[in-house]
């Protein structure tokens, strides 16, 4: 895989983006018309009732900040350049030919594209079951059928995610998984069938609308029978589970000519540097913990120094994305079917120990830099929220046995006398055990991150990164080593501050 240049490879090509109005799909197609203004065209696959809404909806996204540095370089012919190169598809992958209405625009699509990139999923642990199904496991599918139409497609690039290995410890290969295998092997009482999971989904959600249940009824069966299904199998959430899935949809994909490209990322942070320091958009896996601790409600956690957390900054995943892209786009086929998987990762590499230094840079940053609470009734401002250290446990089951004690106990000795007193309590206990409830199911939710202790083997996108000749200019501009990355000064002086400025916008 050896390249004269990535950027220049990417002249005059046309891709087509699904979950185009999404985190990484937005670094991505900003980082695309910014390196490569000569790209032919973009289409942009968004989810929308027709082609004005998906335009309105484009609109809005390209005049977001994480477009200003391409905005600032254009100047007064952006909306021009942007009219010139990107055209907004209004679709839905979780239907046949991407729920694209306009026979026109996919023969379009199907005479043009060179390149399907698939970003189109959700990400939620706890998201219901027919939700994620439709689209990580269904929108797989259909996002592997329409590329089979594609006349001139060169490649499919899949964005997944690294836990589709579950709960191993030990280092995780970048290996397919194959089609049924559950990842609990002889344990699980059921062969995993996609089709069948299908059927049972569809089942289950006929069956609450059949007994009339509510919106909120029918939206935590589903997300409770998505939970079900997953572990039955060996993984931890619906979201992972489906993932899987859509993998193994992808992976056996038979009768086409283009290369598959699945790319694994870990926990995706904000950018490091690209197109600026600290974007994001939505606050994900750790973030909680900063924004709980920044609040002065983090009064304990379980920090095992020996634990990694695997975390990689967005624009390490997009340049990896762009690289390994390009790089088999332009190889010749050799008649293999199989995907070339990639981690983007940092645990192997450049490993992070969450247990302590998560909590310092925590307490480090918002000690300097204290929220505000919210202000008093008729007040313009809020007071800095001062913090203390939270008590540290070693071990998940010591922090569970502390939690019980202090907050589950309580709220189970206020019902108690709620009862005996005639429900005279009623209204601040129903609010206490809601709040207890919720931080049950987060750290159900959480607990398999705490306390994974994988290692994620990059050595596919180590050769890629020592196979692709880039020269000086485009090594510092498609980076993609997480060696480059200290994560104090990333963490103190990028991530929280973006997280915050994002938060409080």
């Amino acid at each position: 895989m050896e390249l004269i240049s990535v950027v220049e490879s990417l002249e005059h090509q046309t891709i087509l983006v699904t979950g185009a109005t999404g985190f990484l799909a937005k670094l991505f197609v900003e980082k695309l018309l910014r390196v490569q203004p000569n790209l032919k065209q973009l289409y942009l696959l968004i989810r929308a009732p027709n082609s004005a809404a998906a335009a309105q909806r484009l609109d809005n996204e390209v005049s977001g900040e994480v477009f200003r540095v391409l905005r600032t370089k254009h100047g007064g012919t952006y909306n021009a350049f942007i009219s010139e190169k990107v055209t907004p598809v209004a679709g839905d992958i979780s239907l046949e030919n991407l729920g694209i209405n306009d026979s026109n625009m996919i023969n379009k699509i199907s005479k043009e594209v060179n390149i399907v990139a698939n970003f189109a999923g959700v990400t939620k642990f706890d998201e219901r079951y027919d939700v994620a199904m439709l689209t990580n496991t269904m929108g797989a599918k259909n996002v592997s059928e329409f590329s089979k139409k594609c006349e001139k497609l060169k490649l499919l690039l899949h964005v997944s995610t690294a836990y589709v290995c579950g709960e191993k410890s030990g280092l995780i290969l970048e290996n397919p998984i194959r089609m049924g295998e559950p990842l609990n092997g002889t344990k699980s009482p059921e062969l995993l069938d996609i089709e069948v999971e299908m059927t049972l989904m569809s089942g289950r959600l006929n069956e609450l609308k059949a007994n009339q249940a509510s919106q909120k009824e029918e939206m935590i069966a589903m997300k409770e029978f998505g939970v079900e299904r997953a572990r039955l199998f060996g993984w931890q959430n619906s979201y992972v589970f489906t993932k899987a899935m859509g993998e193994m949809i992808i992976s056996e994909s038979k009768g086409h000519d283009h290369k598959i490209v699945i790319l694994r990322p870990t926990i995706v942070t904000s950018t490091l540097k690209d197109p600026f320091p600290g974007w994001i958009e939505g606050v994900r896996t750790i973030d909680g913990f900063f924004l709980a601790f920044g609040k002065g409600k983090c009064r304990c956690i379980a920090g095992n120094s020996q634990i990694i957390v695997d975390v990689i900054p967005a624009d390490l995943v997009v340049n990896a994305a762009i690289v390994a892209m390009v790089g088999h786009a332009h190889q010749p086929s050799d008649g293999d079917d199989r995907p070339f998987i990639y981690h983007s990762a940092s645990s192997a590499k450049a490993p992070f120990h969450h247990g302590i230094k998560l909590i310092d840079y925590g307490y480090n940053y918002f000690s300097k830099n204290p929220m505000l609470s919210p202000p008093s009734k008729g007040g313009s401002f809020g007071k800095p929220i001062r913090i203390s250290s939270p008590i540290i446990f070693p071990t998940m089951t010591s922090f569970l046995i502390f939690f019980y004690v202090t907050c589950v106990f309580p709220v189970k000795v206020m019902l108690l006398l709620n009862t005996v007193f005639g429900n005279y309590f009623h209204d601040i206990c129903s609010i206490e055990e809601r709040k207890i409830n919720l931080l049950l199911r987060m750290i159900e939710l959480y607990k398999p991150y705490a306390t994974f202790k994988g290692i994620f083997d990059d050595s596919n996108t180590e050769k890629q990164r020592m196979e692709v000749r880039l020269d000086e200019a485009e090594t510092n501009m498609l980076y993609f080593d997480p060696k480059c990355i200290n994560w104090e000064d990333y963490f103190m002086n990028v991530h929280i501050p973006g997280l915050v400025k994002y938060v409080f916008k």
